[in-house]
């Protein structure tokens, strides 16, 4: 073969890769969104407008689901927390995950550490939607996700106050 054909090859085979990979994490985030737990996450509000991005909310969640003076030093930044479940599937922090069994009413859910004083994130930390649909997400008190079983999370929406996920018309 000559340089050119292997060229060619070479990033043929290369984009193969990346479409699979792709392709992959597509159909993983798919499953948690068919097969996950529904957990509600309560929200804080925040302005739900960007100059740059148009209309979203940026979800900043409540103090409930952050490990406040409960972080020991030298703790991983990545993780998975411990979140109790109240009979709605609202979230609450319960403890970090030590890896034993979990009781029916807890779900593992993975964080990203933002800083010392226990400020934790999700990976879910922004919703956007359509132009005109600011009003519907106004009212906006969770953010609904889908959890695999090993913490990995899929923001589906936002529910209001009765925990109903909002639909626009």
């Amino acid at each position: 073969m000559n340089r050119r054909a292997l060229d060619i090859l070479g990033v043929l085979a290369g984009l193969v890769l990346v479409l699979g990979l792709a392709n992959w994490n597509i159909l993983a985030k798919q499953s948690i969104v068919e097969t996950g737990q529904k957990v509600l996450l309560p929200l804080q509000p925040v302005d739900p407008r960007s100059l740059i991005q148009g209309d979203y909310m940026r979800l900043d969640y409540s103090p409930d689901l952050h490990a406040r003076g409960e972080i020991p030093k030298g703790s991983p930044r990545k993780g998975t927390a411990i979140m109790l479940l109240d009979s709605d599937g609202v979230a609450r922090f319960q403890r970090f995950d030590d890896e034993s069994p979990l009781a029916p009413s807890e779900v593992r859910l993975r964080y990203k550490l933002v800083t010392d004083a226990g400020r934790m994130r999700y990976g879910a930390e922004s919703f956007f939607f359509q132009e005109g649909q600011r009003q519907a997400y106004q009212v906006a008190r969770f953010g609904v996700l889908h959890v695999a079983s090993d913490g990995t999370s899929v923001l589906i929406g936002l529910a209001d106050e009765n925990r109903a996920l909002i639909v626009p018309e």
